[in-house]
């Protein structure tokens, strides 16, 4: 009953009285609120995809060249890295080459970190520099090659004619947090 009254006594009160000017009411508008998608693109995100691009994840490919598993290392790099192991033990261990690239991206991180420091948010040649793209580049061509595009602008190519810069394109934006 006191909630019918309280009812009552509000419609009374919203009905204009002849004495008040009616007012108008005001015109709201209705936009579209677009939800901003943060994709967070991390260090797994990353492995996928430089696995995607180097063998489709496929930790047993060999291809023509020589160059083996889901991220296509050479048998220089693993020694580089000091990882003595045959290529079929290679090949049948997807821990030992998740392990590897791990340590790949280390080494190249430390061999690089200047360039990261300098040059991580600009742009270069229309290309954003960020260190996922550095470490990428590196693992297509090695450390080396990424410092003389820096120093000179000359472009590496790999045996399959995909640019070190197309890396460092592709593979931007990523938190690797290493």
């Amino acid at each position: 009953m006191r909630t019918f009254l309280l009812f009552m006594l509000l419609m009374f009160a919203m009905i204009p009285s002849s004495k008040q000017i009616p007012q108008e009411l005001p015109i709201f508008e209705i936009k579209d609120i677009k939800e901003e998608v943060i994709e967070i693109k991390g260090i797994n995100e990353f492995l996928y995809a430089i696995g995607h691009q180097e063998s489709g994840n496929r930790y047993f490919v060999v291809n023509r060249f020589g160059y083996m598993g889901k991220y296509q290392f050479g048998k220089s790099t693993l020694k580089t890295l000091k990882i003595k192991v045959t290529k079929e033990a290679f090949l049948n261990s997807p821990d030992l080459q998740e392990y590897a690239m791990k340590q790949n991206l280390l080494y190249n991180k430390n061999k690089l970190q200047k360039y990261i420091d300098k040059f991580d948010g600009c742009k270069i040649s229309g290309i954003l520099i960020t260190e996922s793209g550095i470490l990428a580049a590196a693992h297509l061509g090695g450390p080396g090659s990424v410092k003389k595009w820096f120093r000179t602008g000359k472009v590496r190519k790999d045996g399959n004619g995909v640019k070190i810069t197309t890396y460092m394109e592709r593979f931007s934006g990523y938190d690797l947090y290493l």
